[in-house]
């Protein structure tokens, strides 16, 4: 039975919703038609430092640069921001509730507005809480690792101002990978990729967003799910790659996930490539004190052409209380124009 590749909507009827995955198939695709009318974007202020009193939600009177343009100025017309974020499971248990860390995450997504939003670990009613907060301009599209709109999520949030969907697909890290819900090579949980082309609407430009978790137990199962995502991006058309995700792996060259997907295929590490760069921490915080350059398992991965602007860990919280046990990883890119895309509507023309 075939099986929605986005969660349902009553009253609102999207046709980026109608994107499917069959089960036993190994990449699933449907096209997109134009996404919906947006609304005003929203205002930012600067995420603080961890040492730093948290800064108050923004307002009308005092707008602040969201922590990406403090670090490296306001965006060029043809740039595009990217996040990675772990957004931990919602839960009830306290502390670090949803409930409690819903507010801060609203913040901090509102005030740094990213286009793009690779996210893990979110469940349906959770992700439907942050599009809500996100505001009618964003929406997302991915499927539950159990299938349909079961477990957790890796959801690809964009900017329907700036971003179209054009096909989209999900499959699952394993020797099935069209198989909902399938695991393999001792894998602690079901584990899955999706990933989207988009058309940036500004600029022309086509490239694919790809979202992944790894596994946080076994390493076999990283290298494995790692062989296999690689596998799959090298059969993808020959347009620019975002990878985005919680790779459960250092990224350093000591590393055999992070040898298969950056140093091999010639990926970018964007944190090592971006000229401008804020201090570096230990992603997974798990609500501690913050590490300073300690061990980077959310990773920011483009293909070669891609040119980074600035990239950060963004350390919000207010009070004590961050969004998420995971700092996201931000980053400010440029796309590489290939000819036989700069001549559509809206194209830059850049090469």
């Amino acid at each position: 039975m075939p099986i929605p590749a986005v969660r349902p909507r009553p009253g609102r009827a999207r046709a980026a919703r109608l994107l499917t995955v069959v089960a036993f198939t190994l990449i699933c695709t449907q096209e997109v038609p134009a996404v919906r009318p947006a609304a005003a974007p929203a205002v930012a202020a600067v995420a603080p430092s961890p040492s730093a009193s948290p800064s108050p939600s923004p307002s009308p009177s005092g707008v602040k640069p969201s922590a990406l343009d403090q670090l490296a100025g306001p965006a060029a017309p043809g740039d595009l921001d990217v996040m990675t974020f772990n957004l931990k499971y919602a839960s009830r248990a306290t502390p670090n509730s949803w409930k409690q860390r819903r507010p801060v995450m609203r913040t901090l997504l509102t005030v740094e507005h990213p286009d793009l939003i690779g996210t893990q670990e979110g469940l349906p009613d959770q992700l439907r809480d942050i599009e809500s907060d996100l505001g009618p301009e964003y929406d997302w599209i991915g499927l539950g690792r159990d299938g349909g709109d079961d477990g957790e999520h890796m959801a690809i949030f964009f900017d329907t101002t700036r971003l179209s969907p054009v096909k989209s697909g999900n499959y699952w890290l394993s020797t099935t990978p069209g198989v909902p819900a399938s695991v393999s090579w001792g894998t602690n949980f079901t584990r899955m990729v999706t990933w989207v082309l988009f058309a940036d609407l500004r600029t022309g430009r086509h490239f694919y967003a790809v979202n992944t978790h790894l596994d946080n137990t076994s390493e076999n199962a990283r290298r494995h799910a790692a062989r296999l995502i690689r596998s799959r991006l090298a059969a993808l058309d020959d347009l620019p790659i975002i990878l985005t995700g919680d790779f459960n792996s250092p990224a350093e060259t000591g590393s055999q996930v992070y040898r298969t997907l950056v140093t091999e295929p010639g990926y970018q590490d964007v944190w090592d490539t971006a000229p401008s760069r804020g201090p570096e921490y230990q992603s997974i915080h798990n609500y501690q004190p913050l590490v300073r350059d300690g061990e980077r398992d959310d990773w920011i991965l483009a293909t070669p052409g891609v040119l980074p602007v600035a990239v950060l860990m963004n350390t919000y919280r207010r009070g004590r209380q961050y969004p998420s046990d995971h700092l996201p990883v931000e980053a400010r890119i440029r796309l590489p124009c290939p000819d036989a895309y700069c001549g559509m509507p809206g194209g830059s023309g850049e090469r």
